[in-house]
């Protein structure tokens, strides 16, 4: 089954540029994490519009695996998966303006939270709302980026015991993030568990006894048990992308495959200069063809100048010179491809066609960077 969100134009018969995203994808990695997380309850990770997969598609797809809590940065990103519908438990770690604090308190959002102040302008809505706002003490434990210091963690834990016992904050976790959970060797994953568990043990004898610890992200949940606690985090992984430095699937598969269609095909004679700068020339008498993607969609303008392949009709074509804005040429050679065939700029694998992970590596970027750079105006299709 196939739905389509996005430009209403498109008909199932006659797609343009598109991310087609395998929703029943999702489930399994959920499923293949669950299982991995040995009991411990998994929180689906949906920030950046999950990814790029879209928000409430994949959150809904990650619960129906097996996930029991959603997380992401934003309130906002919460509150649209609350219109939705969807009644899990959702964290948003990064409620920064003071304005998403009585949004989250009535949407039942739990919020995380790093200093007093911050905590302070939550209790204060939660009183203006009437009931308690749960929050997620954050510790800064060695990634150098959100979180309270180990020096500023007391008084974090006293602001948190006081607005508890008013009646007006439930302190529902304590969490932290790891910074090398990629590379479960580095010296700083073993440092941060200690660390985490130190936060914890101040706070339990301060009397604030969180009911949940989580620490894990998707790297640590595949290769670091000891860092399971309660809770763990799972992100990348779910959208089926290895999230370590040394790769490995451990059975997931990739949910995304980003796809257009040949626009125009042309042939050219030898040594004739393509795209801006003239940086490529065909090497012979050449075919090639536009694809209407570009930067604009999330093809990284390097991709050209890397030589990076893209799947035209079933065989793999380099892009010609630099990727333009909306649209890339490729020099296909001696095919004669027609336009309206496809084109397949990355996907799971199965069709021959460079896989998001083989992509990323040829760029020097991260699987999720490019990701990130697929806007959520492209369409999505959603298959189930």
């Amino acid at each position: 089954m196939h739905s389509i969100i996005g430009r209403t134009e498109l008909t199932d018969s006659a797609h343009g540029t598109h991310a087609r995203i395998d929703l029943a994808a999702i489930s399994a990695n959920t499923s293949v994490l669950v299982s991995a997380a040995a009991g411990t309850p998994v929180m689906a990770v949906v920030k950046s519009n999950a990814y790029g997969h879209g928000l409430v598609p994949a959150a809904r797809a990650a619960l129906d695996g097996g996930a029991s809590r959603l997380g992401m940065a934003q309130v906002e990103d919460a509150l649209t998966l609350r219109q939705a519908g969807v009644e899990a438990p959702i964290l948003a770690w990064l409620p920064w303006r003071q304005a998403d604090y009585d949004a989250a308190v009535l949407a039942d959002v739990e919020l995380g939270v790093e200093a007093p102040w911050r905590l302070a302008l939550m209790a204060e809505a939660a009183e203006r709302n009437g009931r308690p706002v749960r929050v997620h003490l954050e510790v800064d434990t060695g990634l150098s980026r959100g979180g309270a210091t180990r020096d500023d963690w007391p008084q974090l834990v006293e602001a948190a015991r006081r607005a508890q016992a008013a009646g007006h904050v439930t302190v529902t976790g304590v969490f932290s993030h790891f910074a090398c959970a990629d590379d479960p060797g580095h010296p700083s994953v073993a440092a941060q568990i200690d660390a985490f568990d130190d936060a914890v043990r101040y706070a339990v004898t301060s009397g604030v006894e969180p009911e949940l610890r989580h620490l894990a992200s998707s790297a640590a949940l595949l290769t670091v048990p000891e860092s399971h606690y309660d809770l763990v985090r799972a992100g990348l992984a779910l959208y089926g992308l290895s999230p370590l430095e040394s790769g490995g699937d451990f059975g997931l598969r990739p949910a995304m495959s980003l796809r257009s269609t040949v626009a125009v095909a042309k042939r050219i004679p030898a040594g004739t200069g393509v795209m801006y700068g003239l940086t490529y020339r065909v090497p012979s008498d050449s075919t090639i063809v536009v694809v209407p993607v570009g930067y604009a969609d999330g093809l990284p303008r390097a991709a050209g100048t890397a030589g990076v392949e893209l799947l035209v009709a079933g065989r793999r074509h380099r892009i010609a010179g630099v990727v333009g804005m909306e649209q890339t040429v490729l020099d296909v050679g001696q095919d004669l491809p027609s336009p309206g065939e496809e084109v397949v700029l990355f996907g799971p694998g199965d069709e021959g066609e460079l896989t998001l992970t083989e992509l990323a590596r040829q760029l020097d970027l991260l699987p999720a960077e490019i990701l990130a750079r697929i806007p959520a105006a492209l369409p999505r299709i959603y298959e189930s």
